[in-house]
């Protein structure tokens, strides 16, 4: 548990003098009068500021600080106050992590939905008016200068060609070459 930055004293600052108000609060009205629910708050405050680890040495801290404002609680055998700790610990725990796991969770939701809205604002140049060549098929990029079809896909869709013939166009390139389709195929199968 590193402390990073001024902000994060000044969180553990508040988050350590919300936890000492409650203890005392609850040290003076008594056993009468729970006020376990509000130590929910800082455990909550540290994990979403400071993270998982720091949400732990809360969640110790207020379990350790009701324990001692609840030290002059008659029980009949010491052995509830300390289950009533350890109780308090545990929730105290799975709601810390809950919470970092959380903030985690929109972090990172956040991490992707700007990674994809800095996708979609790549694909956006693809969406818009392109000139072309009719006779080249080049594209005229955003700066004036012709570039083919195959490299400027590649630069703003990420996208890569292989070429071929299609049907029609193999036709067409054999009957130009002055073969047929059943001339070709035997002749393509030799070595030369």
């Amino acid at each position: 548990m590193k402390i990073r930055s001024f902000q994060d004293w000044t969180v553990w600052a508040v988050i350590l003098l919300i936890t000492s108000v409650l203890g005392l609060i609850d040290w003076q009205t008594g056993y009468e009068l729970n006020f376990f629910a509000f130590y929910f708050l800082p455990v909550g405050l540290a994990a979403w500021y400071l993270g998982a680890g720091a949400a732990i040495a809360m969640a110790v801290v207020s379990s350790i600080v009701w324990f001692l404002a609840d030290a002059g609680h008659p029980y009949s055998a010491p052995i509830f106050a300390t289950w009533n700790t350890i109780i308090r610990l545990i929730s105290f725990l799975a709601f810390g992590w809950s919470v970092a796991n959380l903030k985690r969770s929109l972090d990172h939701e956040r991490e992707v939905t700007e990674a994809l809205r800095r996708s979609l604002s790549e694909v956006k140049v693809l969406e818009t008016f392109l000139p072309i060549c009719a006779q080249c098929k080049k594209i005229r990029n955003q700066q004036g200068d012709w570039q083919q079809l195959e490299a400027y896909m590649g630069q703003h869709a990420n996208t890569q060609f292989s070429h071929g013939y299609c049907p029609d166009c193999a036709k067409a390139a054999l009957a130009e070459a002055g073969l047929t389709a059943e001339k070709a195929a035997p002749e393509a199968g030799r070595a030369p």
